[in-house]
């Protein structure tokens, strides 16, 4: 296959000239594990020592644009769905002319696929607990409208070996933004766990819950519901989608545990189990490890964090949310997109009632007119793109301090180091608050009060879990983290 020349691999992430290299902040060791377009290799951050795990991306594998594309949404996805107990963490990205660097946790445990074979097969107990976390990290991706295409028992890692090792999803290289309703046609995956309509070349996010089944089918007995020697034979195999529960050990198995498979394994996507019902089945509840699925929208949950700052907190979280880099934006973009359906650039409360709406989730037009108002920074009465970047972006953003500098800089215009009330009365009128009073403001970051905000009283405003700074003999000490 020859390489498309159309295309450029010069600056992938959209990194600016001066961002930290690799080898700027780790020291890398030996090599965990390999794949088609490159290496995992083992990490070390100089400032602390902590132990970390580097993919690298060979750009020579990278033929066409659609590799690049590839790559971009990998990253993207990753920054979206972080901040989940469940899905490896990605701590920084860096980019040099030969690869794309993506830094993550380190999941020394090893992959779930090693733990089954080693086990044979779970006990219902145990399949329980550990498919639980598996639907709970997808429901979560879907929800921020995520579908990973190659679900199976190798992507997911665990922290540690024993009983005390957090199941981890990783590889969303075949990962793919989706709106409801929305069908694909790439035929991407893995041939044990790949559901009938990818074969079929029109399938929707629905694909992911058939993989869940699969995985799940392996789990309780220690064998694939689908084989073949080749992979046409397995193919066949799904298209036919006759699933065996009379070898052993299924006839010891619950009725339970045989259904939630069937509901999972079904040929009708529209008949097929979503994430919501498969976290109230009864065999999760037979097994006392049913989630409570009344939790908040992951974009509520965010919202509600949001609404809790006050109105400087808000703005800072705005000028934070302009200085994402391009990886760390685009899936946001994607979400917010998904919402936005009519393409105005806001969001109204009927959108946001009909995306919540589409997940199963039920909320009072009091509780979202409510929450809709105090993420409505600017008081229009819809949520634009700044506002829902500031509400919903991760909070781990918060502790990159190159990212925090920008934003401070961007308050400080006369660069002096500290950001004075007019300053700060500009800013507010810039993002459309008129209704506050800027010295109350500015007493609630100013924590020596000297009348303005330095470096340090910003940082720490952002990162607190209050509103603003509170007036307590321990802050300035806790500052000193910052």
């Amino acid at each position: 296959m020859s390489k498309d020349k159309s295309f450029s691999v010069s600056n992938i992430l959209g990194k600016a000239p001066g961002d930290p290299k690799l080898d700027d902040i780790y020291t890398i060791g030996k090599q965990l594990g390999k794949g088609a377009f490159g290496i995992v290799r083992q990490a070390t951050k100089k400032v602390n020592g902590d132990v970390l795990a580097v993919k690298s991306i060979s750009k020579s594998k990278l033929m066409c644009k659609e590799d690049v594309k590839d790559v971009q949404g990998e990253v993207a996805i990753m920054n979206l769905v972080a901040g989940h107990q469940n899905v490896v963490t990605l701590k920084s990205t860096h980019e040099d002319k030969e690869s794309v660097h993506l830094v993550m946790e380190l999941c020394a445990g090893g992959e779930l696929f090693d733990t089954i074979v080693e086990a044979g097969n779970f006990t219902e107990k145990k399949a329980a607990q550990v498919f639980r976390k598996m639907v709970e990290v997808v429901h979560h991706c879907q929800e921020l409208g995520v579908m990973h295409r190659d679900l199976k028992p190798e992507n997911f890692l665990l922290t540690s070996k024993g009983p005390e090792g957090e199941l981890k999803l990783t590889d969303f290289g075949l990962g793919v933004f989706f709106k409801h309703n929305e069908r694909f046609k790439d035929l991407v995956g893995s041939p044990y766990y790949v559901a009938p309509e990818v074969l079929r070349k029109n399938y929707g996010h629905e694909a992911d819950m058939w993989s869940l089944g699969v995985i799940l089918y392996i789990l309780l007995s220690g064998l694939p519901p689908f084989w073949g020697d080749t992979e046409e034979q397995i193919f066949k195999m799904v298209l036919r989608g006759h699933v065996d529960f009379k070898t052993e050990p299924w006839p010891k198995l619950s009725d339970a545990a045989k259904d939630c498979v069937k509901k999972l394994l079904e040929q009708d996507v529209s008949k097929r189990a979503t994430a919501v019902q498969i976290l109230k089945h009864d065999w999760l509840v037979k097994e006392g490890i049913a989630l409570d699925v009344s939790l908040d929208h992951v974009v509520i949950g965010r919202m509600k964090h949001f609404a809790q700052a006050n109105k400087l907190k808000k703005m800072c979280l705005m000028v934070v949310g302009q200085h994402l880099s391009v990886d760390e934006i685009t899936g946001l973009k994607e979400l917010f997109k998904s919402i936005d359906e009519d393409g105005s650039g806001t969001i109204t409360l009927e959108e946001m009632r009909k995306a919540l709406t589409k997940w199963e989730h039920k909320i009072s037009d009091a509780e979202l007119t409510n929450l809709m108002t105090v993420a409505d920074v600017d008081g229009d009465g819809l949520i634009d793109y700044n506002e829902f970047v500031a509400a919903t972006m991760q909070m781990s953003k918060l502790e990159q301090d190159e990212l925090l500098q920008k934003a401070f800089s961007q308050l400080d215009k006369d660069g002096s180091g500290t950001i004075d009330m007019n300053e700060l009365s500009q800013a507010l009128k810039d993002f459309g608050i008129y209704d506050d009073d800027a010295e109350e403001l500015m007493k609630s970051a100013d924590s020596n009060g000297d009348g303005q905000i330095d470096y340090q009283e910003f940082s720490f405003l952002l990162r607190s879990k209050n509103q603003g700074f509170e007036k307590s003999k321990g802050v300035k000490k806790n500052m000193s983290r910052y």
